[in-house]
């Protein structure tokens, strides 16, 4: 239902977007988060945007940094990240929950790594 695309490697100082194609749901209708998980630590909640792409939510980590934004018509949502630093690296995930609850949906993850 959920994958996730556009890891890679990465200077610091240097941009990626990642992307997450959302199937099988009504897409419209569904929260989309985004969690990181780094080498050795716990997997920490980055992002946040609401189904109707009114209300997004960040981590102290990575506010200023990053945006994320969705696409309904391309069942598709990003994380925009910018000014990348080596503690960024990590195995990044989209998960889809709809707006009222239930089933959190998770991809299998895009790993980014972030050279000092």
């Amino acid at each position: 239902h959920v994958v996730e695309s556009g890891g890679g490697l990465v200077q610091a100082g240097g941009s990626l977007r990642l992307s997450c194609v959302v199937s099988g749901l009504t897409f419209p209708e569904f929260e989309l988060r985004w969690y990181r998980q780094a080498p050795g630590k716990q997997r920490e909640k980055i992002a946040f945007i609401d189904e109707r792409n009114s209300r997004t939510h960040y981590a102290d980590s990575v506010k200023g940094r990053f945006t994320v934004s969705r696409d309904n018509a391309k069942n598709t949502g990003y994380l925009q990240m910018d000014s990348l630093k080596p503690e960024d690296t990590g195995d990044y995930y989209c998960t889809a929950q709809h707006r009222i609850g239930g089933h959190e949906y998770w991809g299998q993850g895009t790993q980014v790594t972030v050279l000092s």
